[in-house]
């Protein structure tokens, strides 16, 4: 029995089905990245394992819980998200960021304390944004928002981290250096929850690889067990060749050249 797993659901919005009848289980302690073509229901599924979209039908369970049941506060001291592109309210300093990510320990009896105010250290220092602290979000680059934005997931103190597309709008530096980041974090003990829409990226990183079409599971495992030029064209769509990484060894995806295919077409 894994932390964090799903069965049967039929997720919607209003009248579109976007997947039914879907099932996943979440490996613990795993780097577990869903990847797919656009439109193909990863950052839906990944909704719904946060609790940010009911399903239709089926359920997801997090510690055999059902994840619906869960008070707010109590579901975010178990599960972090970093979802796709956060909003920064204006003019808030990176340290008041990351604070925020003590809410759910906080309430009547309980006010900011000390061991808050040591996980909110422990967090920027992590990710390496303590010399940040007093600087707002908004003059940040890029990478460097996406690093405070990982260092208030990790003040929530949870063993469970979603990511949706922590990658975007990122340029090739500080997508590697947030992916690094991450498989760091995996490495300490943590559960990720990643979508990706980098295939090469996915392979290196992912312990864990699930990979959707059409609201379906084509396939899940570790990447090197199954990721191959079949799955990849039934996926995407796309011919190509694999090819074992030159620096990890694993499933490198090359797409076939489009004027040797050209040629072998008139020929």
């Amino acid at each position: 029995m894994t932390r964090l797993r799903a069965d049967g659901l039929t997720l919607a919005y209003d009248k579109r089905v976007v997947a039914e009848r879907l099932g996943v289980s979440i490996p613990d302690e795993s780097f577990t990245v869903i990847v797919g073509p656009n439109a193909c229901g990863k950052s839906t599924l990944l909704r719904a394992l946060a609790c940010l979209l009911r399903p239709r039908e089926g359920t997801v369970f997090l510690d055999g819980d059902p994840i619906g049941d869960l008070p707010a506060k109590r579901l975010a001291r178990r599960l972090g998200l970093l979802p796709q592109s956060p909003l920064t309210p204006d003019g808030i300093t990176v340290g008041d960021l990351v604070a925020r990510g003590r809410y759910p320990y906080q309430g009547l009896l309980r006010q900011w304390s000390r061991e808050d105010e040591a996980a909110v250290g422990e967090a920027m220092a992590a990710v390496g944004v303590t010399d940040l602290a007093d600087r707002p979000v908004d003059e940040l680059s890029g990478g460097q928002r996406q690093r405070v934005w990982l260092a208030l997931v990790l003040a929530q103190e949870t063993g469970i981290m979603l990511l949706d597309e922590p990658t975007t709008f990122l340029d090739i530096a500080h997508q590697i250096e947030v992916l690094d980041l991450c498989a760091r974090l995996h490495e300490e003990g943590r559960t990720l929850v990643a979508v990706l829409h980098d295939l090469n990226h996915a392979c290196r990183y992912a312990t864990h690889l699930i990979a959707m079409r059409d609201g379906e599971i084509l396939a899940e495992g570790p990447p090197a067990e199954i990721v191959n030029a079949d799955l990849v064209e039934r996926a995407f769509g796309l011919p190509c060749r694999v090819i074992p990484d030159p620096e990890t060894d694993m499933p490198l995806i090359v797409p076939a050249d489009r004027r040797r295919a050209l040629t072998a077409e008139t020929h």
